[in-house]
């Protein structure tokens, strides 16, 4: 006889599985965590036992963190040549950091400042030749914005060509304005499908007139 084959073994049913572990969730993870504390602000290395993080001068809050020569320049008005130019005749290192100045210092320097017309040469003035007093200022704080606004304010009252741009709202300095700054409604910029509605729009309108003149053409019916 034939070697028989050996018959496959009844497989039993598959075995249940593993119940998988639970993921915490990234939530409750972070709930758990403490909140940080604020970190301390870095310890500046060579600052004095009276530093200044914040010095006030010109109506303009200064970091006493720069040197003199970069923290002048958050005042309106003063740029780093001036800045620098400003600590020369006050006699203040450029380097410095300006909370390590003393307030005799800092005071040497507003006054410095408030009289920079007097001590610049007229090249160097941001206001040469003021129409009112006919001097050499250099407008330093907020004078800035308040002498260029009633500057232009009065170009407005006189009715000059710069007043009167100033008002209509368009660029003053003889720039174009073909392709650049415009003001109100396009023209030869707008699309195709803004053209077909208006000329869709115009065939509407004109399409009643029309009508209304046929009837006003039929002749009158004939009395008997």
């Amino acid at each position: 006889m034939p070697d028989e084959k050996p018959k496959p073994e009844l497989e039993g049913p598959p075995a249940p599985a593993a119940p998988e572990k639970a993921r915490p969730s990234k939530k409750k993870e972070e709930e758990k965590e403490e909140p940080k504390a604020p970190r301390a602000p870095k310890k500046l290395e060579g600052v004095k036992e009276d530093f200044r993080y914040i010095v006030r001068m010109a109506n303009t809050d200064l970091d006493g963190t720069r040197s003199v020569g970069y923290a002048l320049t958050a005042i309106p008005g003063v740029g780093i040549r001036v800045s620098e130019a400003v600590a020369d005749l006050a006699d203040v290192p450029r380097a410095e950091r300006l909370g390590n100045l003393s307030e005799e210092q800092t005071d040497k320097i507003e006054a410095t400042l408030s009289k920079l017309g007097e001590l610049f040469p007229p090249w160097m003035v941001n206001r040469p030749k003021d129409w009112e007093s006919g001097l050499d200022l250099h407008l330093v704080g907020a004078e800035v914005e308040v002498r260029l606004r009633d500057d232009i304010n009065l170009m407005k009252m006189i009715r000059s060509y710069k007043g009167v741009r100033h008002e209509t709202g368009q660029k003053v300095r003889g720039q174009r304005t073909r392709s650049n700054g415009r003001t109100g409604l396009t023209v030869g910029v707008t699309k195709k499908a803004a053209l077909e509605a208006a000329k869709a729009k115009k065939a509407e309108e004109a399409a009643p007139k029309k009508e209304e003149k046929k009837e006003e053409k039929k002749p009158a019916e004939k009395k008997e």
